[in-house]
């Protein structure tokens, strides 16, 4: 199997050419499932693994460019507190446990997207009078021609992800591609230093600045739009798991698999409501992740943050 880090790919793949035969719409054509699973070692689910990926990334969305780049060079324990530093915990809005989602989307847009990280967003959103609310994380792709793709995504971690937790998310997403929420995000990217750290290329750079300034029609951004939305989740299926046996993989892969079909069902039957223009022109990238407990990992990160926050 495909790896991002030590995790496991179980699918990757759109959805159209998973069912080619569909008489769905056209839009499945753009929707995407990326399904990723933790293993297992001595019969349990390697919760070390999935800890040390959200430590190990935590700076690429609880620092600025610039301070993950100077703190590095001093020590990576100075980088990882001086992200822990700028966690809130306990969102007002989400609650416990939220940043880990936020952190979990940054790691695999880092590793398996190749992208680069224009606004850290736990850093942006940590001072109260901050502006950056919005996209849970907003990330650059640059091909292999000088061009480049706009990446604005959701972050969930939920106890489950029956159908009833589907429509938070795909509010989230249209509230993310609506003209006012690109052009904020646009306007953030541009008057914001972390551009000029993770685009060293003048030029490459200078295109980003041109396409994402505010007075581009958002009719030509959303033709480079990409939209991951994580949905990390508790999953029974995993909590009774003893390792990756074939058995479990294809569980995971028929359960995730109807996940996305509703949830793209679902997204694109509103979208026939909302008619966002130039819908069909954004990629949608829908990620599972299954857990066996979100409570245990919510106390884990909750307690291990504020220990390193009153030791430092």
């Amino acid at each position: 199997m495909q790896k991002i880090g030590n995790f496991d790919i179980v699918i990757n793949k759109c959805l159209w050419d998973m069912n080619p035969e569909s008489i769905a719409s056209d839009s499945d054509k753009n929707d995407f499932l990326l399904s990723v699973v933790n293993g297992f070692e001595d019969g349990k689910w390697r919760k070390s693994e999935f800890r040390k990926f959200i430590l190990d990334n935590i700076a690429q969305t609880g620092l600025s460019a610039e301070d993950r780049d100077n703190l590095y060079s001093e020590s990576p324990y100075t980088t990882l507190t001086e992200s822990i530093k700028n966690l809130r915990l306990v969102d007002k809005d989400n609650g416990k446990g939220s940043e880990i989602a936020e952190i979990v989307l940054y790691g695999i847009m880092r590793y398996h997207y190749h992208a680069l990280p224009v606004v850290p967003k736990i850093f942006y959103k940590q001072n109260p009078k901050d502006n950056a609310k919005g996209a849970d994380s907003v990330h650059i792709v640059l091909d292999d021609k000088g061009d480049f793709s706009l990446w604005l995504g959701e972050a969930k971690f939920y106890n489950d992800i029956t159908d009833e937790r589907l429509y938070e998310p795909i509010k989230s997403v249209f509230d993310t591609i609506s003209t006012e929420k690109i052009k904020k995000e646009n306007s953030i990217i541009t008057s914001i230093k972390d551009l000029e750290y993770v685009i060293t290329d003048p030029d490459v750079r200078k295109k980003v600045q041109t396409i994402l300034r505010r007075d581009t029609s958002i009719d030509e951004v959303r033709k480079r739009l990409h939209v991951p939305i994580l949905l990390l989740h508790e999953c029974s299926k995993t909590n009774a798991a003893t390792d990756l046996a074939e058995t479990y993989l294809n569980e995971i892969k028929e359960y995730h698999l109807n996940r996305a079909q509703r949830y793209f069902s679902s997204q694109n039957s509103k979208q026939k409501k909302e008619n966002i223009y130039g819908y069909e022109h954004i990629q949608f990238h829908l990620i599972l992740f299954p857990v066996p407990k979100k409570e245990d990992i919510v106390n884990w990160f909750v307690e291990r943050a504020k220990q390193i926050k009153e030791d430092a």
